[in-house]
């Protein structure tokens, strides 16, 4: 091997391992490889950063903002009422979550699918007497389903497309996935609702019966002002002082017949007062020894008063993309930053009590926020978290036609040859500012910048291990592997390496480095390079065994209280369904 092509597959195993590893976002990672490639000569300066204007990166921005419209015109809202008449069996419930949830991620950014229909399916699963996990990895596997049917519906796709364009053919199509996206998602969906969600662990701390996952009650305790403690005319800043800063939250403060939530810590106590404080007991301990509060009898704690028309409390569930991951309940400053009290904190399913200001927060970690009722949304997605109860689908209203009619447009567009997709989904996206479907500030918002950074340093990565001869020489060896072995298995084998990296790493870097290989074996054995071209797609896009392979399933490991190896008791038999049907599926379709 030359230095060059040492050089990368060093980059690219260093690269794997911080994947796998995931102490750093994956954003970071790609940049580090690009950085790797660049000082090593492998990729020239001038060209380090040409991904971002690459047609695969801009298309997935636009998919991104698109997704964002159709959420606004109250299209998932109207959809997701139907819901409620599937409650009488598992199978059919468990078949209704995931045909609506993979028809929507079909044209819609997956991720965005599933969390707008995260709230909804909690509380079907509440309302008919089941544990929410029994339907939150449905909902996660239904999304990725659904992605595999459209060029849309997930960024492999995108990236497969547009590499078959830089081949001198024309890039594949909207629907040309769906032949082999539409078989495999609908015996996908058939095994999930008739036999795979049977094989979901039942996990402690799932709430049925409209429980939420936190009992409130058990989260704060009630003191008083006593009349000869001298403490009338204290601040609250004084009173909590002695615990240290922040390890106290005063929740809420009792006068008489009136009562004040988030209290501002400036504000002073009376003679007789009640103060409703969240923290742990030995905090609440060291208060009271310090300052004369006296702890309230035993009794149980009406979780209303906790709540009024102006301030609210909610469940949330920590996004990969969050700004709160990695840093410490203390460090994110959920209260000076964003007027945001953290009650409680539960990672997979079990609530956290010790300590709570030094945990180190993670995706899928779920938060009892208390909040202004009205900043609610808005503080929300400013942390970078979901709400877990239902929020206003505008399940009342018709949904706006005006983004429908866009997005149609721009899909004939593309399919009739009148645009390229890129600049299609790009004009798009204008007529959706300017007709006001979608707001500036949503505009950016709305847009995965970690995936953006990913795709758009990832190409130039890409492009490296493909002019440094490194991937014609894995695509020798699969060659040489080939001669011996039937056509099939080459797509097979190729099938079976994306799926087995996009269980590890992002589904976009998996296609990214997939792709060059494939067609780099397809010209060593002579044969299209499309069905190999399919089958990274294929299975870039099935990260059924690990939360970590996809977004979607980080989501939901929260709130349905999922383990680690949880996914594949379902994902191992589907990931084996889906390999024996879709190779002859895509040699059918798409022949050597």
């Amino acid at each position: 091997m030359t230095f060059p092509q040492i050089y990368i597959f060093a980059v690219l195993v260093a690269t794997l391992t911080l994947f796998i590893w995931g102490r750093w976002r994956y954003d970071v990672v790609a940049l580090l490889a690009l950085l790797a490639v660049v000082i090593g000569g492998l990729v020239p300066p001038e060209k380090a950063f040409d991904g971002f204007g690459h047609p695969a990166v801009i298309t997935v921005a636009a998919v991104l903002v698109i997704s964002r419209a159709i959420q606004n015109s109250g299209l998932i809202g109207w959809l997701a009422r139907g819901l409620e008449a599937f409650n009488q069996r598992p199978e059919t419930q468990t078949a209704a979550v995931v045909l609506l949830v993979g028809v929507l991620s079909a044209f819609m950014n997956n991720v965005g699918a599933l969390a707008l229909l995260l709230p909804v399916v909690i509380h079907t699963a509440r309302k008919s007497d089941r544990s929410p996990g029994t339907l939150l990895m449905p909902l996660s596997f239904g999304s990725l389903l659904g992605g595999l049917v459209t060029l849309i519906g997930t960024p492999p796709n995108i990236i497969i497309a547009t590499y078959r364009g830089t081949l001198g053919q024309e890039p594949f199509g909207m629907f040309d996935f769906a032949p082999v996206g539409i078989v495999i998602a609908i015996v996908g969906a058939l095994f999930i609702a008739l036999v795979g969600w049977r094989l979901i662990p039942a996990r402690e701390g799932q709430g049925t019966n409209g429980d939420s996952l936190f009992h409130i009650e058990g989260y704060i305790s009630e003191v008083i002002v006593p009349r000869k403690s001298g403490l009338s005319g204290t601040p609250i800043r004084d009173l909590l002082a002695p615990a240290g800063e922040g390890e106290i939250v005063a929740v809420a403060l009792q006068r008489k017949s009136r009562r004040r939530l988030k209290p501002n810590l400036n504000d002073t106590v009376r003679i007789d007062d009640r103060l409703l404080l969240e923290g742990s007991a030995e905090a609440i301990e060291t208060i009271v020894h310090e300052t004369g509060l006296r702890l309230a009898g035993p009794g149980a704690l009406d979780p209303s008063m906790l709540k009024s028309d102006d301030v609210h409390f909610v469940e949330a569930v920590v996004t990969p993309n969050s700004r709160l991951v990695g840093r410490t309940v203390g460090q994110a400053m959920l209260g000076r930053r964003h007027g945001l009290n953290l009650l409680a904190l539960a990672r997979q399913g079990r609530p956290i009590r010790d300590e709570l200001r030094k945990v180190r927060l993670r995706a899928g970690d779920v938060l009892l926020l208390q909040g202004d009722a009205q900043a609610m949304p808005e503080s929300l997605s400013a942390i970078g978290c979901l709400p877990l109860a239902e929020r206003d689908l505008a399940l009342h209203r018709l949904p706006s036609p005006l983004p429908l009619i866009v997005f149609a447009a721009a899909i004939a567009s593309s399919v009739l040859g009148l645009l390229p997709i890129p600049v299609a989904f790009t004009g798009a996206v204008v007529a959706l500012v300017l007709s006001r479907g979608v707001s500036l500030r949503e505009l950016y918002s709305s847009v995965d910048w970690s995936v953006i950074v990913l795709l758009a340093a990832m190409v130039p990565v890409g492009l490296a291990v493909e002019e440094s001869g490194a991937t014609a020489l894995i695509a020798d060896g699969v060659a040489r592997l080939a001669e011996t072995l039937p056509p099939w298995s080459v797509v097979l084998v190729i099938l079976l390496v994306a799926m087995v990296l996009s269980d590890v790493m992002n589904n976009a870097a998996t296609a990214v480095l997939m792709a060059p290989l494939a067609v780099g074996v397809a010209d060593r054995i002579s044969v299209s390079p499309d069905p190999l071209l399919m089958a990274v797609a294929v299975g870039s896009s099935c990260a059924f065994l690990t939360p970590i392979g996809h977004q979607s399933n980080v989501l939901v490991m929260g709130p349905a209280g999922y383990r680690f190896g949880d996914y594949w008791r379902m994902g191992l038999p589907l990931e084996v369904i889906i390999v024996i049907v879709s190779v002859p599926t895509i040699m059918w379709i798409w022949p050597l």
